[in-house]
């Protein structure tokens, strides 16, 4: 800029740098004349003039004013810049600090990250281990409140509780069986005196919404095995849990138990006294678990010869022996304060429970309980002398009676299979291919009065199959899994059991298995036609089983040398795993009978797609015989779809009408015909029915 002092002056110019800071701009430089008085222009030059000094003077005094100025600003710059940085550092500071609190929040997350997956896999170990040992994984419910009831009764034996607390602290149990699974899930962890703390609070509670069923039988598989019973009363109790009710099973303490299979076997301290031969006998009580079933074994202490032998039946002294046990189980009910809705006994060994129930027992603490009879065949009934039922404190001349327990036909003796018939509140019979009307008049061995008095009383139950084990959709030993929905996987079996066996051929061919557990004369004669008839047809023919009679296994080889056919193939032996196969890998089974209550065999075979067809003769081959199926729907449909259908007539449909025998194959394997089906249906009417009386 210019700054004009006079313009009749001479100038003096001086430079400055004009600032501006308040807008963060360089310094610019600017111009100052100073004008000096035309009259003083010859004076000596070296001498200033007054205008010069006060030029000069104003100039130092501009500058000193410029420099101040600067000075100032430059203040004001630096104020500022250490203003943001101490802003810039405390941001800095803040930012650290959340970067700290952060990090220390990752690595605490990160710590239990690692505490949380310790923990996971000590649980992953402790299961492993647990199934390794064969133990009940502790995630099975029902099974922890069997347990918790087995403990209940030790509680009652050693006085700890009433029979009355006891029957209340059952039904906690029971209603609230979910809960008490998660609750008491180490159980084995703790005392008699904590468990009884922990459940007396739930008392009030207690609801009654399912059925608490105790059997009193002879058998119960896998521990005690000789006939259908063993299957039936684990089969049952087995599908009576899976819907929530309670089954609990009451057996000797036999030498020969398998007891391997008995998981927490533990005997209870206490003992009780049974009423036997006109004294009071001590007895041992065992417990344990069985597929989640809660088991009670009883051991006579005086008498322990009566269950220390080598086989369940057969000796001279059976009518004793399981009256003993029968009193003894109602003894331990009493004494252990047990009220179940129902309690269902089984065949002859405990149907004197009927009458000592409704003559003794009765108004000992079970007057709501009713009585089930369960009878697996009428051939077996045990007759004996009036006066033995006085060893168990019957009354002899009450019960030898025509209404009673008389013989129908040797009038002189009495029949325990009646009493159980007589003295329950409904009787069930186990039959796959019977009608009641055939039972009662054909059946009967001589009880058809009795049975036509009391046939409204009379239930037909079908027997079922274990599912779990025998389902092709879940099935560990084959070579593929299938179903109904998605059946491809049976021809990848068909073509794995051809190979394990070196059978040649094509997938087309037919397979015709056969399985059955023990080989007799009659069955040798059916099995060399059955062979001769799939032979000439072109099939493939399999054979598993066993003998332990050497005439028979020496036939059965000299049959196998006759043939020297390669589509034949006989084995032995009973394998589980091959047998498996052989009902996922056969187009067709052949079955002794439709009435199978131990193997299964039509059931099974038609779960895994394979046509159920029976052993008998006729003038050009083989056939089924006619049966009367007028009882459950399973026998229903079994008879409408293979019931008439012969070996040939088989073979033929599955070589000429395939696209008719796969939807026949699908539609049998869509049927259930498990314990949990028909069979849980029945006898669940049987329990409403008499629990309702």
């Amino acid at each position: 800029m210019e700054t004009l002092v006079n313009s009749g002056f001479s100038t003096v110019t001086c430079r400055f740098m004009q600032s501006h800071p308040t807008n963060g701009q360089h310094f610019r430089a600017c111009q100052v004349r100073c004008m000096r008085n035309n009259e003083n222009a010859n004076s000596s030059i070296s001498e200033p003039s007054r205008m010069e000094l006060e030029g000069h003077h104003n100039t130092e005094m501009l500058q000193e004013s410029l420099h101040s100025s600067v000075s100032e600003q430059s203040d004001l710059k630096h104020n500022d810049i250490w203003k943001l940085f101490r802003d810039a550092q405390q941001n800095i500071l803040y930012l650290n600090k959340q970067r700290l609190a952060a990090v220390e929040e990752l690595n605490k997350t990160q710590k239990e990250k690692r505490v949380l997956m310790g923990r996971i896999e000590q649980l992953e170990l402790g299961t492993q281990a647990t199934i390794a040992k064969g133990a009940l994984p502790k995630s099975d419910k029902l099974s922890i409140c069997s347990e918790l009831l087995l403990r209940i009764d030790s509680m009652v034996l050693t006085g700890m509780i009433s029979t009355a607390e006891a029957s209340d602290l059952r039904r906690v149990v029971m209603d609230n069986k979910v809960i008490v699974g998660d609750v008491f899930s180490h159980i084995e962890q703790k005392e008699d005196a904590e468990l009884l703390a922990e459940l007396r609070p739930w008392s009030d509670k207690s609801k009654r919404n399912a059925f608490h069923i105790v059997h009193i039988c002879t058998e119960m598989a896998p521990v005690a095995e000789v006939g259908p019973l063993a299957s039936y009363v684990t089969g049952l109790s087995c599908a009576l849990q899976r819907k929530g009710n309670l089954a609990e099973v009451i057996l000797p303490k036999y030498a020969s138990l398998n007891l391997k299979q008995v998981k927490g076997l533990r005997k209870i301290g206490a003992e009780f006294y049974s009423f036997f031969n006109g004294h009071w006998h001590a007895n041992r009580i065992w417990n344990g678990v069985v597929d989640g079933i809660g088991i009670t074994l009883i051991e006579p202490v005086s008498h322990s010869a009566l269950f220390n032998r080598e086989r369940i039946y057969g000796y001279p002294d059976d009518f004793e022996r399981f009256t003993y046990f029968s009193r003894a189980s109602l003894d331990y009910m009493v004494k252990s304060g047990k009220q179940p809705d129902v309690l269902h006994i089984h065949n002859w060994q405990t149907a004197i429970i009927g009458p000592l129930f409704w003559d003794i027992f009765v108004n000992q603490g079970l007057g709501s309980t009713r009585l089930l009879f369960t009878c697996h065949g009428f051939d077996s009934q045990c007759l004996e002398q009036p006066d033995k039922l006085a060893i168990c404190g019957l009354d002899p001349s009450r019960l030898h009676r025509s209404d009673r327990l008389q013989d129908n036909i040797k009038k002189h003796l009495i029949n325990i299979l009646k009493g159980g018939v007589v003295y329950s509140n409904k009787v069930v019979v186990m039959s796959s291919i019977q009608s009641k009307s055939r039972i009662i008049h054909s059946l009967s061995h001589g009880l058809e009065s009795t049975l036509s008095i009391h046939k409204h009383k009379l239930l037909i139950a079908p027997y079922g199959f274990d599912a779990t084990a025998w389902d092709p959709l879940k099935d560990k030993f084959l070579a593929a899994r299938y179903s109904a929905e998605d059946i491809k996987g049976k021809a990848i079996c068909k073509v794995a059991l051809m190979q394990h066996l070196g059978l040649p051929g094509l997938p087309s061919t037919a397979v015709v298995g056969c399985i059955c557990p023990e080989v007799l004369e009659v069955d040798l004669e059916k099995l060399k036609s059955a062979v001769w008839l799939a032979s000439r047809k072109g099939a493939q023919f399999i054979f598993m089983g066993a003998s332990k009679i050497p005439t028979l296994t020496t036939a059965l080889a000299s049959f196998q040398k006759e043939l020297k056919d390669k589509n034949v193939r006989f084995i032995n032996k009973l394998d589980e795993a091959l047998s498996h196969l052989i009902f996922a890998g056969s187009d067709i089974m052949l079955c002794p009978s439709f009435h199978d209550p131990v193997l299964q065999v039509p059931l099974k075979a038609m779960k895994y797609g394979a046509a159920p067809v029976t052993l008998t003769f006729n003038n050009d081959g083989l056939s089924s015989v006619e049966h009367d199926f007028e009882s459950t729907g399973s026998s229903q449909y079994i008879s409408s779809v293979f019931a008439n259908m012969t070996l040939s007539q088989a073979l033929d449909q599955f070589k000429n009408d395939q696209t008719q025998w796969n939807l026949k194959m699908k539609d049998a394997m869509s049927k259930e015909f498990s314990w949990d089906a028909e069979c849980y249906d029945v006898h669940i009417a049987a329990y409403t029915s008499v629990r309702n009386l």
